[in-house]
């Protein structure tokens, strides 16, 4: 396949993918930006209120969506593969019908707000599949079998509820039918409430957009001790897509992660390990690019 055809696929897949997450919004929220999961329904219509936990937040926020995902892959002419194991890589894999050597990860990301600003997460691992790119552990295809890596983000704000727990039980009046039998609840209060919409979700407030991980990745891992990559944090830059390597291109970002923390310069008699954008360009003796280095990196020395 030559270069333009797969530009030409890329161009292609990413308008597809701007014009989802323009429909996913209406699909998950209504008019009050407040989403539409109130919690979870037992056979007796009592309603749980979800937990604020982000991990259950994100999971819930994925199955919400896969519907309009589904569609999407359906009108483009893909096919898709999920991830087979939970920690492998990437959760969406979308295969082309008419040629299967079309292939695109797609990983769902889901974060809060940290300020009216800022938010952020982690882009998958700078770890085994990431530098071996014909290699299979912990990734669905070889990462050099896809044609483009994406980040599709979800990010919402966090609603404070000082009367809402993680684990009501609210009893809503308007699912109410003659002849509902009661559930006994024991001890367990349950509050009841008129309407569903009665209800306060636990977050708010949606923007959703499409990014290819190089272009919104920073020059920092994005947790702890694991090999994860960060991403920039600024919510603009994020959405247009302006990190640490947007203007420096995808080579210096697969070049930087792969060497991350394992190559090293000369400062001040000592051996410093390269872990910023700033030294990396400094030991390929390439200052000149310094000028092309985008937002969210590590400061300056």
């Amino acid at each position: 396949m030559t270069v333009d055809e797969k530009n030409k696929y890329k161009s292609e897949f990413k308008s597809a993918l701007d014009e989802l997450i323009n429909k996913l919004q209406p699909a998950i929220s209504g008019k009050d930006g407040q989403w539409n999961i109130k919690g979870f329904i037992d056979i007796y219509k009592n309603i749980y209120t979800i937990s604020s936990d982000t991990k259950i937040i994100s999971k819930i926020l994925e199955i919400h969506i896969f519907p309009e995902i589904i569609k999407f892959a359906t009108n483009y002419g893909y096919s898709i593969v999920l991830a087979e194991k939970q920690n492998w890589y990437p959760d969406l894999t979308f295969i082309r019908k008419d040629n299967p050597d079309v292939k695109f990860a797609v990983d769902i990301k889901t974060t809060f707000r940290r300020s009216r600003t800022t938010a952020g997460f982690t882009l998958g691992s700078h770890g085994s599949y990431f530098i071996k790119r014909q290699g299979t552990k912990n990734i669905q295809f070889p990462y050099s079998s896809y044609m483009g890596h994406y980040c599709l983000g979800i990010i919402y704000t966090r609603i404070d509820c000082d009367n809402l727990k993680d684990t009501e039980i609210i009893h809503v009046n308007e699912l109410e039918e003659k002849g509902d039998i009661a559930d006994p609840i024991n001890d367990r209060q349950v509050i009841k409430v008129d309407k569903l919409t009665s209800i306060t979700s636990q977050i708010k407030d949606f923007e959703f957009f499409v990014a290819e991980k190089w272009r919104i990745a920073c020059d920092s891992q994005g947790s702890g001790n694991t090999a994860n990559i960060g991403s920039i944090t600024n919510i603009n830059d994020l959405k247009n897509g302006n990190g640490v390597f947007a203007n420096l291109g995808e080579e210096w970002f697969d070049e930087y992660w792969m060497n991350y923390g394992k190559v090293h310069i000369i400062r001040d008699d000592k051996s410093i390990p390269v872990r910023n954008i700033w030294d990396f360009l400094e030991f390929k003796s390439r200052k000149d690019l310094f000028d092309k280095v985008g937002n969210g990196a590590k400061r300056k020395k």
